[in-house]
């Protein structure tokens, strides 16, 4: 078996493109996805407002089909890929973090997997293999529903560097969640390390490349992956072992990976990729991946949502309520999570926003349209000129309060538990009428 290889790099705005295609060569890519295959760009969006470290970055995107496009995939090949839970807005998400205008800069095609793609049960999909799962044949008794377009296709993740309050961190392992479990995934969460290693096999299974390019221009510290502290790293990460490649990152924020990160510990034992750092090939800057930040984590200052949801999948309030997040009470859970993370906690934490905007990586994300490069120009190496920082960042509090109401009566329309009863209800009007 070939050693687990990371590429790790430091970088700027000046150079951010042409140190993602360095990376992803370092790495060695191009020998896991074969070119006559799609490929779909899995966008992480963690949070549908910008948040620093939350979600894919604009750059990294566009790093990522730059390289492709230089290397000689062909764009037709290439789509943006988006899943949707009930608390994020990806329509939304992908305009306030700039991501669908470097889908669209490019030409690609953006996928938005709820919106009239083909699922399939997952046993269709692979077989035996579903015998092997560590939990989700016991989540879901009946199975579970994955994308038909995924069966064969390369997928290239790209998460960026934080903590999260159920993983303690999050990254390659964790992106796939949304795109391959239905929206009834939150069952999934008194089990997730399992679930995350469950995702993995599925993964190897039937994609027929996987890797992934990990932001750490912006990491995030605390209770992510949305209400954390940003901190600019200045690193990037890439591999096609996404054990290794979350092992690292793990290590790079103060963390041990096999000690402290069940679904890693679990993936590694399983001969799934390689968790252990000691075991992990770096390339690139030896320096760079050697360095510790000392993170806090997510569990010192955790928000009021985080402990609640803490106390209700793993705590003294599971007997009592977890119950309901599996009948049709569950939306009060939805409903909660909005109210508190986009219409109190987000419109009251924007000097956080504010203040880290003004660094070199949030001028650039402040002044992205301004700097577009074309999208034809493979040659281009970064933004020498991030831009200025607005003379006054205006505090828009009021503005984000009143999105959050629309994401709130969105939430409650798309439930799944509503949406399944209105199928049902459908299915019945349309059945003839027994006699």
């Amino acid at each position: 078996m070939n050693r687990a290889k990371v590429a790790v790099l430091r970088t700027k705005p000046g150079t951010v493109l042409e140190d993602i295609h360095r990376l992803m060569n370092l790495a060695g890519y191009r020998d896991v996805l074969p070119r006559d295959r799609e490929t779909a760009l899995k966008i992480n969006i963690s949070w549908h407002f910008f948040y620093p470290a939350s979600s894919t970055t604009p750059w990294q995107l566009d790093g990522v089909i730059r390289a492709l496009k230089r290397d000689g995939y062909d764009p037709a090949r290439l789509h943006g890929c988006h899943n949707r839970t009930v608390v994020i807005d990806a329509h939304l998400g992908e305009r306030e973090n700039k991501q669908l205008p470097v889908i669209e800069a490019h030409g690609l095609k953006n996928v938005h997997l709820y919106e009239g793609e083909e699922w399939v049960h997952v046993r269709d999909a692979v077989g035996d293999l579903a015998d092997r799962f560590l939990c989700l044949n016991k989540v879901y008794p009946d199975g579970f529903m994955i994308p038909k377009r995924f069966i064969g296709e390369n997928i290239i993740h790209l998460p960026t560097v934080k903590t999260h309050v159920f993983t303690t961190t999050t990254g390659a392992m964790k992106n796939a969640f949304g795109g391959l479990l239905n929206e009834r995934r939150h069952w999934t969460h008194p089990v997730i390390h399992e679930t995350l290693v469950d995702l993995l096999m599925i993964q190897k299974k039937i994609h027929s490349g996987v890797f992934a390019v990990m932001d750490g221009t912006f990491a995030g510290d605390g209770p992510g992956p949305r209400c954390m502290v940003p901190h600019v790293k200045n690193v990037l990460l890439a591999s096609a072992d996404q054990v290794a490649i979350d092992a690292v990152a793990a290590k790079l924020m103060g963390f041990d990976p096999l000690a402290d990160l069940r679904f890693v510990r679990l993936a590694h034992e399983l001969g799934l990729g390689c968790g252990d750092p000691r075991e992990i090939e770096i390339v690139g800057d030896a320096d760079a991946a050697a360095e510790n930040w000392h993170f806090n984590g997510p569990f010192r200052k955790m928000t009021f949502a985080s402990r609640m949801q803490h106390l209700i999948y793993w705590g003294p309030l599971k007997k009592p309520i977890e119950w309901s997040l599996k009948t049709v009470l569950a939306p009060w859970a939805y409903i909660a999570s909005v109210m508190y993370h986009d219409s109190f906690w987000y419109p009251t934490h924007r000097k956080i926003v504010n203040d880290i905007l003004g660094s070199e990586w949030g001028r650039l994300f402040q002044n992205w349209e301004r700097l577009r490069i074309p999208p034809d120009d493979l040659a281009a190496p970064g933004w020498a000129d991030v831009g200025a920082a607005p003379a006054e960042l205006k505090a828009e509090s009021l503005k984000y309060f009143k999105q959050s109401l629309k994401i709130l009566g969105t939430c409650i329309r798309e439930a799944p538990e509503f949406a399944a009863r209105k199928r049902r209800k459908a299915a019945r009007a349309e059945s003839p009428t027994r006699t």
